[in-house]
């Protein structure tokens, strides 16, 4: 007994969510019609914007290219710092938060998983670090490490520059989220993978090393790379507590020059880099979805 599909072509994926009237358009009409909508919905947008009535204010206010490379480059004289300098705080910072962030999310994940008796009180620690740093907002996280380390009066600590307590903060407010992404990946391997790696003599650490966490990781390269896109941005939330990255210099702008072009170019260079990593991780969604879908 044979099984008829809706689908046209029977070597198609399936689609999840698509009706039969919309799958009438293929081929050539399906990209004119794309093609039009594009276009409709785009003369759409730009009539609204220049027939509004404060589009030559917020043009001006906005859009103002001799102010906006002013703000990129900079005016010593006016005290107005570069934006193109400024940036590299903002890259220095999100690397450096990337890597402490995945190895002490891996720790923390690490410990919450564990059976050990004698890790008991770590994996206590661990639960309660992770509810209350996924409870509170980055802001308030970056304020309160930014103002509270240097009132400690600790050696090594509370002298440190104003970047580097917001690479903190981060580091501790996100390595609470990517704990439980990586936790969520461990458990998601099958108990069938742990028990073969014991039977054939893999020690517990071997076993995770070498069959668990390369199998998670995998599984959980998307969400972290959302994650790690979110982290790009809330990079400039350290601005609160002073220190001059690509917000705080575009503050600065906007500021002295009474202009927020500053603040376009700022937009622009998180528009760069963090689009490209948000169509990488849907590639790898995308890929993902269909070697599952092959393997099923």
């Amino acid at each position: 007994m044979s099984l008829q599909t809706d689908s046209p072509l029977s070597g198609d994926e399936p689609r999840l969510f698509g009706s039969r009237r919309s799958r009438i358009f293929v081929g050539r009409k399906a990209t004119v019609a794309s093609s039009i909508s594009i276009l409709v919905v785009l003369a759409t947008v730009v009539l609204i914007f220049f027939l509004a009535p404060g589009s030559a204010s917020f043009r001006s206010y906005f859009l103002n290219f001799h102010k906006m490379w002013i703000s990129w480059t900079g005016d010593p004289s006016k005290g107005i710092s570069a934006i193109r300098t400024s940036l590299f705080t903002n890259i220095w910072m999100f690397m450096t938060s990337e890597v402490l962030i995945l190895c002490f999310g891996l720790a923390i994940a690490w410990v919450r998983i564990s059976q050990s008796p004698v890790l008991l009180p770590f994996r206590i620690l661990a639960t309660v670090f992770t509810d209350i740093m996924r409870a509170i907002p980055t802001v308030l996280v970056i304020v309160i490490v930014g103002d509270g380390l240097p009132a400690l009066s600790l050696p090594f600590v509370s002298h440190l520059p104003l970047a580097v307590y917001g690479v903190i903060a981060l580091t501790l407010n996100y390595s609470a989220y990517v704990s439980e992404v990586l936790r969520a990946g461990i458990f998601s391997v099958p108990n069938g993978q742990l028990l073969a790696a014991r039977s054939l003599g893999l020690t517990h650490r071997s076993t995770m090393r070498r069959v668990i966490l390369p199998q998670a990781v995998r599984t959980v390269i998307p969400p972290l790379l959302n994650d790690f896109s979110s982290l790009q941005k809330d990079t400039a939330l350290v601005s609160v507590l002073g220190a001059i990255e690509i917000f705080q210099a575009a503050q600065i702008s906007q500021g002295t020059l009474f202009n927020g072009g500053g603040l376009v170019v700022a937009s622009l260079f998180f528009v760069v880099l963090t689009v490209p990593m948000t169509r990488f991780t849907d590639y790898l969604m995308a890929r993902d979805r269909a070697r599952r879908l092959a393997n099923s």
